[in-house]
């Protein structure tokens, strides 16, 4: 049975409650909710029915927000999209204005440490003094008055502070090409390097043991597979090696800040996946699964007793739902639902798959079908390909409102983690080393050729989308396979690897020789990036083309979009350009988002 058609609106529309998070001592929740089309923070104290709005935000939706302690929340927010974020602070009783603590034109601020053990104080970091780096403060945020801790000498990246607040180690860039671990024993000794490696290893710090003498860390020296472990910071070497998956890299540890025990590893196959150290964080995920098990689930807030927590619930099929679970009376409520409008019985299946590259790696992917369709029913489909973007990110499984609509118009969505994909291990992300447009672009196109392959791609109705890196792929496709798609859209893509270069944010300019390695070195590989740069062979694309732009993207400048854009229009091939003035590296207002999606649907129905 197939879907009913869903309006655009409601794939796309603000969450109606989400982000939902504790008070410390259990007495509120608070969630970020739509008020004039921009998410703003609400709190409601726990057994009322009534909420207070706390912001008016009406330019920027709020990105993000915390609870340092049981009086105030604070929070961060963007001018139009130019990612240069300022806190915000704004007491849970509704009094007074919300404050702004770091209101610097062309700054960026950044939360380092919400330091739980000290209610009125967080550590943040801002590039005030120098753009390219940031410095750590301690901000009192009862009157805003702030010390810096430390002067970055231009290549730190982590602060790192110990769980009594002490500023104790720092990763850097040294030669600008390797990563270097630095520590020290007081705030009153220098930072001494104890461990230098290739930028290529990986040896992240999370946080300090609870004792403050070692770090838990995921590191791949030695090792293919990131893995959980403790380093011995003083001497610069691994001591105990907790967890390794011999297919994923672990991407992150847990622990009980109150109980001071590790709790889990995760790490992403498929799915998300935990690896327990404790076996009471186990019973509370297992008491959860008992209610809730249809579901993915993830604990996102808990109260400094760890005897209320927050739960959420997720779906390739649905955005899900938040609940308080109660683990005194074992009681799990259910408080909201992020967005009830949608029905998860009209959305699409979100099937794991994977199939090999020309040169034989294995590739993992996701393939969304429209409903009523399998794998054995689904033939000559029209299909949109969407490589993802960063490049050094990955596609998860869940839900995602752009798929879904797709799927819901009547297309099967083709994702996949082609080279260079992060989570796969060491190998398969140098892989993508100075492969941008080649072999990277080889796994696109081999994962294009298995929907055809299997039947399922009607190869005359085949289109390539993608964001940023994505928008890069879908351009490079056109240039690579002009015969292979019928429509592409590229979303805030790269289109000129010489351009992107020059034009990167100020804070990534440390990270340039490691860029010159991964993505290629403007002189010395000139030929192989000219070659591979959209703009540069226009010339080979007759695909029409939609292009969409914010006007402030600090990361892919709008000159990548014109360029691409004056580019085919000179050659009398169809595109179409949207720019919006208030956005950056993706739309983020909501009637924004409407206006492409719109204009998306109808080039996509023109062309296909």
């Amino acid at each position: 049975m197939k879907a009913k058609q869903i309006p655009l609106e409601d794939f796309f529309r603000n969450p109606d409650q989400t982000s939902y998070q504790i008070s410390p001592e259990g007495t509120y929740f608070s969630f970020t909710a739509p008020y004039e089309d921009r998410m703003n923070i609400f709190v409601q104290e726990i057994g009322s029915d009534e909420a207070i709005r706390l912001t008016s935000e009406t330019d920027r939706s709020i990105m993000g927000y915390f609870w340092p302690n049981d009086n105030i929340i604070l929070y961060v927010k963007d001018q139009g999209g130019d990612e240069n974020y300022r806190l915000y602070g704004v007491n849970v009783d509704g009094s007074g204005e919300p404050v702004c603590y770091t209101e610097f034109d062309g700054v960026r601020t950044q939360i380092i440490d919400d330091l739980p053990e000290f209610p009125d104080f967080v550590i943040i970091g801002m590039n005030k003094r120098n753009p390219q780096v940031f410095d750590p403060y301690r901000l009192d945020i009862r009157d805003g008055s702030m010390e810096m801790l430390a002067e970055n000498p231009g290549n730190i990246q982590q602060w790192i502070f110990d769980h009594d607040g002490k500023l104790r180690a720092a990763t850097a860039i040294v030669d600008g090409i390797n990563t270097q671990v630095l520590y020290r024993e007081t705030e009153k000794d220098q930072f001494k390097p104890v461990l230098t490696t290739s930028f290529k290893e990986t040896l992240s710090p999370l946080f300090f043991t609870f004792d403050n003498q070692h770090v838990y860390a995921v590191s791949n020296l030695g090792r293919d597979k990131a893995a959980a472990v403790i380093f011995d910071i003083r001497n610069g070497q691994e001591m105990e090696m907790l967890y390794e998956n011999p297919d994923y890299d672990v991407q992150n540890i847990a622990y009980s800040r109150k109980r001071k025990v590790l709790t889990a590893a995760s790490y992403f196959s498929e799915k998300r996946n935990h690896h327990f150290f404790d076996r009471e964080t186990e019973e509370i995920f297992n008491r959860l699964a008992r209610d809730l098990g249809k579901y993915e689930i993830a604990i996102t807030a808990r109260t400094d007793e760890e005897d209320r927590f927050i739960v959420r619930t997720y779906s390739d099929k649905s955005l899900g739902a938040y609940y308080i679970y109660d683990k005194n009376s074992d009681e799990l409520n259910k408080i909201a639902e992020v967005s009830p409008w949608l029905d998860e019985n009209e959305m699409a299946e979100m099937i794991p798959v994977n199939y090999q590259s020309r040169d034989g790696l294995t590739i993992h992917g996701y393939l969304t079908l429209p409903k009523g369709y399998t794998m054995e029913t689904a033939k000559k489909l029209p299909v949109i390909i969407n490589p993802h973007g960063g490049p050094w990110a990955r596609d998860y499984w869940g839900f995602n409102p752009e798929i879904q609509f797709m799927a819901n118009r009547g297309y099967a969505v083709f994702q996949m983690n082609f080279r260079g994909s992060t989570g796969y291990g060491r190998a398969f992300w140098e892989a993508s080393f100075k492969k941008w447009g080649q072999e990277m672009q080889d796994d696109v196109t081999d994962g294009t050729q298995w929907v055809i392959d299997k039947g399922i791609a009607d190869p005359d109705r085949i289109a390539i989308y993608g964001a940023s890196y994505g928008g890069y792929a879908t351009l490079q496709g056109l240039v690579k396979e002009p015969e292979l798609y019928a429509a592409a859209v590229d979303y805030v893509g790269v289109s000129n690897l010489f351009t992107f270069m020059q034009t990167i944010p100020p804070y990534w300019e440390p990270y340039l020789q490691m860029f010159y390695e991964m993505v290629g070195n403007p002189q010395a590989d000139s030929l192989m990036m000219a070659q591979n740069s959209p703009a540069l062979n226009a010339d080979r694309i007759q695909t029409p083309l939609f292009v969409a732009q914010g006007a402030n993207d600090p990361r892919v400048n709008k000159a990548e979009s014109d360029q691409m854009v004056e580019a085919l229009k000179e050659r009398g091939i169809i595109v179409e350009y949207m720019v919006k003035d208030n956005e950056g590296h993706g739309f983020y207002n909501q009637e924004n988002r409407f206006d492409f999606y719109r204009a998306m649907e109808k080039f996509l129905t023109e062309n296909l």
